[in-house]
Parts: structure tokens; sequence; C-alpha cells
């Protein structure tokens, strides 16, 4: 059973401007892929689907087999656990430690402090950070904050994680890092979802590329070497 599932997904604005047109796809657990396409194309209104930030005018959307077009508002906080997201500009909080910006999520969802310790800890040194808990993300360099934001986003251990040009202000050695980083969570079963603009390196990771045009899905496979 594939874990995501958009099934000839539209998404229009009141205004009338159609973000999405058709899109159709699949991916399975443990998959990791890009999105990509040009400014404006509809990358961003994807994702905000599968954090249900947006809601699809027509067509299906299915996570682990479940169609989440109408769920209720209630149950919205509890299936946003199960989604990890990692953002550009990182999002972290400059008055508080590298520490308590990760265990946020945990504790809007009620974790005990003791467990929330263990699951802090433990996505600190997965990201290479835990010798910086104690330290203001102000203090960190912009590779390292971007650690922290994606710490933070798989702290509660998601299903899927969601990806918004998470190297766009980075250099080419960092950004390969963060990448690196990306692959280890799929290893683990995670389904990852990556939307970039950098063409290079998307090619040099060698997988399944999506890319969207005008709301379209345009191309949908594997890229080697060229675009």
């Amino acid at each position: 059973m594939s874990m995501i599932r958009f099934d000839n997904l539209c998404k229009r604005y009141e205004s009338g401007y159609e973000a999405l047109r058709g899109v159709s796809f699949e991916m399975d657990a443990g998959e990791m892929a890009f999105l990509t396409g040009h400014s404006g194309a509809g990358k961003s209104t994807l994702l905000k689907l599968l954090m249900l930030i947006e809601r699809p005018t027509s067509g299906s959307l299915l996570i682990n087999g479940k169609n989440i077009n109408r769920l209720p508002h209630s149950k919205i906080p509890f299936y946003r656990r199960q989604v990890g997201v990692v953002f550009q500009n990182h999002q972290l909080l400059f008055d508080r430690s590298v520490f308590e910006n990760v265990a946020l999520p945990l504790q809007v969802a009620g974790y005990s402090q003791a467990d929330t310790g263990r699951r802090v800890r433990a996505a600190l040194d997965t990201v290479g950070l835990l010798d910086r808990e104690k330290h203001n993300p102000i203090a960190l360099s912009g590779g390292e904050q971007q650690r922290v934001g994606i710490a933070r986003a798989v702290v509660h251990k998601p299903k899927i994680l969601l990806a918004d040009e998470p190297t766009g202000n980075l250099d080419p050695q960092l950004s390969a890092e963060i990448m690196a980083l990306f692959k280890r969570f799929q290893d683990v079963g995670v389904t990852v979802l990556v939307a970039s603009h950098d063409i290079n390196l998307i090619n040099r990771m060698d997988m399944r590329i999506m890319r969207l045009n005008q709301g379209q899905m345009e191309q949908d496979g594997v890229s080697y070497g060229g675009y």
C-alpha cells in the first residue's frame, strides 16, 4: 500500500487561480523523491495539502490508504504528528535553547518530560548536534540551524518527512550533508519528499523527480544526470 497517493487532485483558490490540475502520483513507505518546477508551479500548494493547511477542490488525497480530504478539524493535530516538516528559513525560536526548540512538538503533544528528553537527545544525536543542546540557535551556523530544524521535524518519529527548499540558503557542501541526512531517514522507512530548485543537487542524488509545470505533473521518473 502506498503511503502517499494523489488521485486526479485539483486545487483552485477563491480568486479562481488553479494551483494544481489533475495531479496524480503515489509514493511508497520508505521512498524518497524530489518535487521541482518553476516558481508558482504548485510545489508549495502540494506540500500544504499534505500538511492539511489547504484542502483539495476535487480529487482524492490518501495517506496510508485513508482519504484525508474530509478529515475533521478535531483530528488534524493527530494527523500532523505523522508528518514532519523542514522549512528553508528554519523557523527557530531564538529566545529558547536548541533543546527547547526541538522539544516543542513533543510538549504540544503532551509527552512526559522524561520521554521528551530521550527523544530530543536522540534526534540531536542523529543530526550531529548533541553537544549543542544548551546553545541558543542564533549562535549556530546556517547549516547547524537547518539541522536543528530537521531534528525538530523528526523528533516525534513521523512516517512522512516534507522539506520545502531545505538547502536554499546553504552552500553545495552543506546542501549535500543535509541531503545525506534525509537519505538516512529514508533508510529507516520514512517517506521523504523534498521540494527544491537546486537541479544540480537533485541530479547528483539520482532519485525520483516529479516536476510540476503550471500546476500539472510534467515529469515523474528518475534522473541520470540529465534534466
